[in-house]
């Protein structure tokens, strides 16, 4: 039996998995939602057959109920050669992927405080595989960690020091695996190194960022001491001004409700009124939906001036790339965008961009653009796959 590499997405209420062989083909992928609750369930990719979950099932089980399914259809036989999960915040500690030890999973605890949300999660996950494949090398690869290259001048926030010294408050950045992917497969499809090759990469999903990447290595990035600073998300605010806290505060909303307001409400819902998704926004705006036609035009202005102020630290731009479930599937939105970018020589051939870059090599720009302009599918799962089937190999903590 071929060896495979097992790559772990663990989420709140939700567990994704993915199988690959060590070509870093992938085979297969599983999905578990609503863990937690009444009605949760899984489901393998490609497969009509839901996969029934106990009610109150925990990640655990969530888990063993997939790794079940992939046992059936005769893609995992025996135990992976690594695992590798996907870990949300890794703080300063952690420059690149590390093999999982007890020190590594104090240090992950330690950085909790960052990122509540998902780093309590993402134990669970590792805790939960561990159980399951007892004495298999796994992997944590971090979203902040390719982002720790970048200079103090654009990690550091004009706060007091003690703040940063204390209680390591600056900018981190995250989408890390997405980003690092896309100057790698940039380099690869412009026949150059990754450490020659300088772009601007924007990843746009739900969950939304940027980042300037210079001969290979991040110099500046949109999500700050969390995800929420930055672009216009799907129910994220992005970049507010922070007086907006005291006023608020004034009308009675107290920090608990006004972090939901900015994080689950907020973005293209918020603005819409309606859904956080940017397909129905489109169809909505076409519709004669203002509130809707609005949030699009907000979402790409705010990325627009984005990438024009990642300019700012580069000495070069081979590409433009966009990526992710909007960046690489929404004409619409890559048109509104780069026509606020005309002054920096940035231009679409719109025949390109409507077929999504798919008829040549990804690039949708027109013959007269300054700049190349690419789309490009993410492909994180194969990342951390990579990373974990290199340590795993090496033996070694990075």
């Amino acid at each position: 039996m071929e060896a495979m590499v097992l790559v772990i997405n663990c989420g709140s209420s939700s567990l994704k998995v993915a199988l690959f062989d060590t070509s870093l083909n992938k085979l297969a992928a599983g999905l578990a939602e609503r863990i937690g609750g009444p009605d949760a369930f899984a489901s393998l990719t490609g497969t009509r057959d839901t996969l029934p979950l106990a009610t109150n099932a925990g990640h655990k089980e969530a888990l063993q109920t997939l790794i079940d399914a992939l046992r059936a259809q005769g893609l995992l036989r025996e135990a992976p050669v690594a695992i590798g999960h996907r870990v949300v915040h890794g703080g300063e500690t952690f420059r690149e992927a590390a093999l999982i030890n007890n020190p590594v999973l104090s240090a992950i605890h330690e950085c909790a405080s960052l990122a509540p949300l998902h780093n309590p999660v993402n134990l669970v996950g590792i805790e939960a595989t561990r159980e399951l494949f007892p004495g298999v090398s796994q992997v944590a690869v971090f979203d902040t960690a390719f982002h720790q290259t970048l200079p103090d001048y654009a990690y550091r926030y004009a706060l007091p020091e003690r703040l940063y010294k204390d209680w390591g408050v600056r900018r981190y950045g995250f989408h890390g695996t997405s980003h690092s992917f896309m100057a790698s497969e940039t380099a690869r499809l412009l026949n150059q190194s990754p450490e020659t090759t300088s772009i601007i990469s924007a990843h746009l999903g739900n969950g939304c960022s940027i980042t300037a990447i210079r001969d290979g290595a991040s110099v500046d990035t949109s999500m700050g001491l969390t995800p929420l600073e930055g672009l216009v998300m799907g129910t994220r605010s992005g970049d507010i001004d922070p007086g907006l806290f005291d006023f608020l505060r004034s009308k009675g909303i107290n920090a608990e409700d006004l972090h939901r307001l900015l994080n689950h409400d907020s973005g293209l819902l918020g603005l819409s009124g309606e859904t956080n998704d940017m397909r129905s926004l489109c169809e909505l705006a076409e519709q004669g939906h203002e509130a809707s036609a609005l949030a699009i035009e907000v979402f790409c202005f705010r990325l627009a001036r984005y990438i024009a102020a990642m300019m700012a630290s580069l000495t070069r731009l081979d590409a433009l790339v966009f990526t992710g479930g909007i960046g690489e599937n929404s004409a619409l939105v890559r048109s509104k965008t780069l026509a606020h970018l005309s002054l920096v020589g940035l231009s679409l051939d719109a025949e390109r961009n409507r077929d999504h870059g798919k008829q040549r090599e990804y690039r949708i720009e027109s013959g007269d653009s300054r700049f190349r302009i690419l789309v490009i599918p993410t492909n994180e799962e194969r990342v951390i796959a990579s990373e974990a089937l290199t340590i795993a190999r090496s033996g070694a903590s990075h």
